[in-house]
């Protein structure tokens, strides 16, 4: 299967624009000759398990995932281009209101949820890995997701990004949707603020929420995103 829809790629797409590459992989753009839609094109090496399961998801706050293929530790993924502005280059102007924050963290909440209930940990929640369409945010890169398992004392791989991985992503014990929760809180502070909740956190009924969400110990978080978009 890999090989076939990476021929099947080549036969029918050209490259438009390369976003990342790294040693683990590369994301880039690519053109569809017939229709002329773009398209993101992820290869990497790693598990495709939780594209696999996205593969049957849609949510108005997830990208679609069109096509996933896996062949010795290659995975190849083709998904949906999302227009729109990278909420890290709009932060670059400074914070952002209250409301403005509240509304993309009630969005972002409600694409963890629909992760969480699929049994998925995104483990990189980052203004990187956020696109505004409008008024609504995607969450979109799961090279580094993994499938929750329960009694597992700790993650096989490290993954995710310094200053938004909750503790346990630096292998104390194993992530879950508090792990996430964590990340989101960070970012919230961050959007507010424009600083790290160890630096500076926010005041007011966000801060409150934000302190909760950022607890070392991820038993003293919410249970869950839901909790999080009921008091936002």
């Amino acid at each position: 299967m890999y090989t076939f829809l990476k021929e099947a790629i080549k036969e029918n797409y050209d490259p438009y624009k390369l976003l990342r590459q790294t040693e683990r992989g590369r994301v880039e753009v690519i053109h569809h000759r017939e229709s002329g839609k773009l398209y993101i094109l992820r290869e990497y090496t790693g598990s495709g398990e939780a594209y696999e399961i996205l593969k049957k998801i849609r949510c108005a706050n997830l990208p679609v995932i069109y096509e996933c293929a896996e062949e010795d530790g290659r995975v190849l993924v083709l998904e949906e281009y999302v227009r729109g502005d990278n909420l890290q280059d709009l932060l670059l102007c400074g914070p952002l209101d209250v409301y403005e924050v509240r509304r993309i963290a009630a969005q972002l909440c409600n694409a963890l949820w629909v992760l969480h209930n699929s049994g998925l940990v995104h483990r990189d929640v980052k203004p990187d890995n956020v696109i505004m369409r409008g008024d609504s945010a995607i969450l979109i890169d799961f090279d580094a997701a993994r499938i929750y398992t329960e009694k597992k004392s700790a993650d096989t791989h490290v993954l995710g990004t310094v200053g938004y991985a909750s503790p346990e992503q630096y292998g104390f014990s194993q992530t879950d949707a508090r792990s996430d929760i964590y990340s989101l809180g960070v970012l919230m502070n961050i959007m507010l603020t424009g600083e790290h909740p160890s630096v500076k956190m926010a005041g007011g009924r966000m801060g409150i929420i934000i302190r909760r969400c950022t607890m070392t110990n991820s038993k003293q978080r919410f249970r869950n995103v839901r909790q999080v978009r009921d008091l936002l």
